[in-house]
């Protein structure tokens, strides 16, 4: 009698739950994947298909100058759907690797819905699933789920609000006024508006009195740093934003010939650049004070909005209390947690989470033990981080340099500058997580590294996610 195979549930088909979905599936376990939309909408959903973009359409900047870089480098080693289908659906933006969300998300939902170990469950999960399991059900898992694992971790979980910003369609921009350029003459992937003086005084008088979401008295305000809102930012200070989503280093605006006073960048939505979203402008601002404010921006007063910028609760657990450092939860050995909902924060990370969790809960229906990659890798020092982080306060994290070991300085040696140094630790992050992955048994690819241009320090990605 034939033994059967072995089996898993992943809860959520978003970019981390789909990632671990395949992930399984690719390691010859069956996998039971449940996702409730489109029956079960949420605020910030447009469609029922799998690992929707629902904020920025930018998965980071590239090469080996960037944290997320190296993740994206590490995420195609191992074969990542997701790394796989926004390479194929890419978009021109400069250094930072941008998607058609459209065609992104459909490679994922086909990948997903052809496989033959994958079932697709069409409806709502309400209680934790019996057995190993994968919870992914990302920043907006529904009502009654939330109580079962806030019931079972037993520590109250917390919320920020996350914005996404507005997307412009392209015939409606003053092309008179705004010009294409990368910074410092990388290439000329953006849409900049460039803005004197008067016209930033004036535009941030308009956001200063601007309308904005107002949440009902059962929700706590609390914005995460790497996703803030433009009318937020601008509360923290008049010059806030000029050193922010706004800032004009490097922008050469051929009309003067200078760098302007302040500067609103868009970039490429779609494959035909039909549409643009405006970088750095996640916002919650009523439509009509959203429309208004956008017409102040020099080279949008005719601006058509094709979506508006909309804001929605996210939910995640406070990983450093109730996660192991494998995406394990402490009080319930074989449910694994991946994506927002596990305290990381953008696309990639969820992904890449949602990649480790899924072959984590794959190894333990095959009857082995759960892996973890090293700490010098990017994936590595993510996971420990959320394992190992001051619980007190805890916000959501994206990958950063600052999570895998500094270099030592030998003695009597200069400490290596950002440009020197960062390229060595990826070097030894991606080398690290290679060899980790071949000695844990997985199908291993040599990365090949897109590079950015390396023309100047600024990241290629001007944008707060």
């Amino acid at each position: 009698m034939t033994s059967p195979t072995p089996s898993i549930t992943v809860v959520g088909a978003g970019l981390a739950g789909s990632e671990a979905a395949l992930a399984a599936a690719r390691l010859g376990v069956r996998v039971d994947l449940y996702e409730m939309r489109p029956k079960v909408m949420t605020l910030a959903h447009r469609s029922g298909n799998f690992a929707e973009l629902v904020c920025s359409n930018s998965l980071g900047g590239q090469g080996e100058l960037q944290a997320k870089g190296l993740l994206q480098s590490e995420m195609r080693a191992v074969g990542s759907a997701v790394l796989e289908s926004a390479d194929a659906s890419r978009l021109p933006a400069g250094g930072a690797l941008a998607v058609e969300r459209e065609a992104f998300s459909q490679r994922i939902t086909d990948a997903v819905r052809r496989h033959p170990l994958i079932t697709v469950h069409g409806e709502e999960v309400t209680e934790l699933p019996v057995g190993l399991c994968v919870i992914a059900t990302g920043p907006l898992t529904a009502e009654v789920l939330s109580g079962e694992l806030a019931r079972l971790t037993g520590d109250e979980q917390l919320a920020f609000y996350d914005a996404a910003a507005p997307v412009i369609a392209f015939e409606s921009i003053n092309m008179d006024i705004v010009f294409r350029a990368g910074r410092y003459e990388q290439s000329a992937d953006y849409l900049n508006c460039p803005m004197n003086k008067e016209e930033y005084d004036a535009f941030y008088a308009a956001l200063e009195q601007a309308r904005s979401h107002t949440p009902h008295d059962w929700e706590k305000l609390e914005f995460f740093e790497g996703c803030m809102p433009i009318e937020e930012i601008a509360r923290r200070g008049k010059d806030t934003p000029r050193f922010g989503p706004m800032k004009p280093r490097g922008l050469t605006d051929p009309r003067t010939g200078r760098w302007p006073y302040a500067a609103a960048q868009l970039r490429q939505e779609d494959q035909e650049g039909r549409m643009w979203s405006l970088v750095g402008f996640q916002t919650g601002l009523k439509w009509g004070d959203q429309l208004a404010v956008v017409h102040l921006i020099p080279g949008l007063e005719n601006a058509e909005i094709v979506r508006y910028g909309v804001m929605h609760r996210n939910t995640y657990l406070n990983a450093p209390k109730v996660l192991e450092a494998d995406l394990q939860l402490k009080l319930r050995p074989g449910t694994f947690v991946a994506g927002v909902l596990a305290g990381t924060e953008g696309y990639l990370e969820s992904a890449a989470t949602g990649w480790l969790a899924g072959t984590n809960a794959a190894r333990a229906a095959l009857g082995l033990g759960s892996i973890v990659p090293p700490q010098e890798s990017m994936l590595g020092g993510l996971t420990r981080y959320l394992a190992s982080a001051n619980p007190k306060n805890y916000q959501p994290m994206n990958v950063n340099w600052a999570l895998v070991p500094e270099l030592p300085v030998p003695e009597g040696r200069k400490k290596l500058g950002k440009r020197e140094k960062r390229p060595v630790l990826y070097r030894l992050g991606l080398n690290a997580f290679v060899t980790w992955a071949r000695d844990a048994g997985l199908d291993v690819t040599e990365p090949t590294p897109i590079e950015p241009p390396r023309a100047a320090e600024e990241t290629a990605e001007p944008v707060l996610r």
